[in-house]
């Protein structure tokens, strides 16, 4: 094994507790893709067409569409380690349910399609959390290979599990695997439960869960650099859908190639995933995230086209391409969204993160399906594969946000004095109107108009639901900010726990280019309208 050094991919795997959670996602993974196999090739062999063989993908996937925000609001709120707990418990128990299924021969396409749109789903409620413990089992330094060790676990299981899983599907049918796939749950459960999480300090006040899933919007539409990666990620998984859903199908329609064959096809991608995921670090050190990226789309555009068009021998080598430059593109979102969303929201910035890219590709498996009923399947890829391509380029116009994965993201004071307060307000109350008034000279008022478009950012990702900055007409150099924020509990989360260093910066620098004046803080009241007995009061 190579040195384990701070830098090395292999570091993480020194600390305990990652190591035995890495291990048992490995397992579950594995279980996983094989039981993708097994139910396309069930399907491929209850002769139904390649549209639904490609919707198994798009069952898998699809139910993050729909889930994925609520897990991050859950995974920010409740303790991550109790929820990936009963998560991975649902999932067993759902995937014994399929086992029983099919071992009585009860099984249909139908069934079994939403068997899998369940176990999709409670993936789906558990990926946020399991991505957001990660900072709390490595150091920052190592996220980069933490992410590159998370893709191993995907890969490998890719890898090695097709090929078994299509054997055994050849040898027994696919009940023996769907038995398999219940047991590798249980496998998670296991570390899980030994895991002694350290307690975080309890929140005096809880955000109502529609205002937490609001504040999560809101971050990210306040917030650069997380929406570019929205955006690449968005790019990349509708067309290199394509191949995933249509795999199967080209594998025995064109190529001719049987359960065992189909798995091969699916173990070179996997084990090309392996070597990605070997020799990121070392990439993401030479080259920049954005030439990664836009690499990574032309050579899966590559395989793609491969499996369209090109012989059984000549697709191998392909394949093993297109899984280095999958995990290329995986490792590099992935690590970079981990890097640059704030601790207290990153599990919902994971969410939406999961829900663009894995979103992307189930919607894209349900499309190409839908294409390949038509034209086929050779059509369906020969359009995804062209996509790809432009999806590479285009990096040259859309690259990622420079300061990506630099930004100071730790919790930091709030440098300003406490509101002096006439009453002592409930958490509920508001909304909170806050003003802040400016002093600024006259050589520095285009600096301070720079830097307060930044700050206005920052109130918006932490809680402001307004902003605006008043300009007096009376006082020359005269400003005042103005924002609102829903409750006072938010007002005081907005200063305690969501402040990050980054913040911290951009209002120091405002304060360096102008005079604050006061702070005043005021509270909306809200009348209602009383009825008295009989009528309306007067």
């Amino acid at each position: 094994m190579a040195t384990e050094t701070a830098g090395s991919s292999w570091a993480p795997l020194r600390r305990p507790v990652f190591r035995a959670l890495w291990l048992a996602q490995t397992g579950s993974n594995l279980g996983g893709w094989m039981q993708t196999v097994a139910a396309q090739w069930f399907l491929v062999q209850a002769g139904a067409g390649s549209a639904v063989v490609a919707w198994v993908q798009a069952a898998s996937l699809l139910p993050v569409l729909f889930l994925s925000l609520i897990a991050g609001v859950l995974a920010d709120r409740l303790d991550r380690r109790v929820w990936l707990l009963a998560m991975n418990g649902t999932s067993a128990v759902l995937a014994l349910v399929l086992t029983v299924l099919s071992w009585t021969g009860a099984l249909t396409a139908p069934s079994l399609l939403v068997m899998t749109f369940l176990l999709g789903g409670s993936a789906a409620l558990a990926m946020p959390a399991w991505q957001a413990i990660q900072p709390d089992l490595v150091p920052r330094e190592e996220i980069q290979a933490a992410a590159s060790l998370g893709s191993i676990t995907v890969n490998a299981a890719r890898a090695v599990g097709p090929a078994i899983a299509g054997l055994l599907v050849a040898a027994t049918g696919p009940t023996l695997v769907f038995a398999l796939n219940a047991v590798s749950f249980l496998g998670v459960v296991l570390p899980l439960l030994r895991w002694k999480r350290g307690r975080t300090a309890e929140a005096a006040w809880r955000e109502p869960f529609g205002d937490a899933l609001s504040a999560g919007i809101r971050y990210l539409a306040a917030g650069p650099v997380v929406r570019r990666l929205l955006l690449r990620s968005f790019l990349f998984a509708l067309p290199a859908g394509a191949l995933w859903a249509l795999l199967p199908s080209a594998a025995e329609g064109r190529m001719g190639l049987d359960a065992a064959g189909y798995g091969v096809l699916l173990a070179m991608l996997g084990v090309g995933s392996i070597i990605g995921a070997l020799v990121m670090p070392a990439l993401a050190r030479r080259y920049s995230s954005s030439a990664v990226l836009g690499a990574s789309a032309v050579v899966f555009g590559l395989g793609t086209a491969a499996v369209a068009w090109w012989p059984f021998a000549v697709v191998l080598p392909v394949l093993l391409a297109s899984g280095v430059a999958w995990t290329g593109t995986l490792t590099t979102l992935n690590a970079a969204m981990q890097l640059s969303a704030a601790p207290w929201v990153r599990a919902r910035a994971i969410a939406a993160y999961l829900l663009i890219l894995m979103g992307g590709q189930g919607v894209g498996a349900f499309l190409w399906g839908a294409v390949s009923a038509g034209p086929g399947v050779v059509a369906a890829l020969t359009i995804a594969a062209v996509l790809l391509a432009l999806v590479g380029l285009s990096v040259v116009v859309l690259p990622l946000h420079p300061a990506t994965g630099t930004l100071d993201r730790s919790i930091q004071p709030f440098c300003a004095p406490e509101p002096q307060l006439l009453f002592d307000p409930d958490p509920t109350d508001g909304p909170v109107q806050i003003s802040i008034r400016y002093r600024v000279s006259p050589e520095g008022g285009a600096e301070f108009l720079r830097s307060m478009i930044q700050l206005r950012d920052s109130r918006r990702r932490t809680g402001a639901t307004g902003w605006s900055l008043v300009r007096s007409g009376e006082e020359d150099g005269h400003y005042r900010e103005e924002f609102r924020i829903r409750s006072w509990g938010e007002y005081l989360a907005s200063r305690t726990g969501r402040w990050t260093g980054h913040d911290a910066a951009v209002q120091a620098a405002v304060v360096e280019l102008a005079d604050v004046l006061g702070e005043s803080h005021e509270f909306v009241v809200r009348l209602k309208k009383r009825r008295a007995a009989g009528g309306n009061s007067q």
